[in-house]
């Protein structure tokens, strides 16, 4: 019950600072804090992978069957990446999963190049795998004034 009612505060409360980003204006922020060509991956792949992963939503939290959540705009996984109320998991961004859903994206770019240090890449996640992996990606940024 106290998780339970620990995850829907944290909905509450996040819902109230989350942002959608359109395309082009996170293109811009991504831009800003260095992912274009980071590790090989375009631009395009980023914005793709928020799109599919959250909706371009900062605030987009999903709850696993295993307990485990992920959050923000990439959908960070709580179970190896952030520290969530499971005081046994790696935290490897060194940070709690609520710091993902801030909308400046700090922290979530921070973890976000972290996880992509990882061998599989953007491969870690499902979302990029299934919808932008191998694709012509160009239309994601397309018109976008970078």
């Amino acid at each position: 019950v106290l998780l339970a009612l620990a995850s829907v505060l944290s909905i509450l409360l996040s819902s109230g600072q989350a942002r959608v980003y359109s395309r082009c204006e996170l293109a811009r922020v991504l831009q800003d804090f260095g992912l274009e060509g980071y590790r090989g991956y375009s631009l395009a792949d980023w914005i793709c992978l928020a799109y599919f992963a959250s909706g371009f939503n900062t605030g987009a939290v999903d709850h696993e069957a295993d307990g485990s959540t992920n959050s923000g705009i990439f959908q960070i996984n709580s179970r190896k990446w952030c520290k969530n109320l499971n005081p046994n998991v790696p935290n490897l961004c060194q940070m709690y999963c609520s710091d993902l859903l801030n909308p400046n994206l700090k922290d979530t770019v921070i973890c976000a190049m972290k996880i992509t240090q990882d061998p599989q890449g953007l491969g870690s996640w499902e979302a990029w795998r299934h919808h932008c992996q191998g694709k012509d990606l160009s239309d994601w940024v397309d018109g976008c004034e970078l």
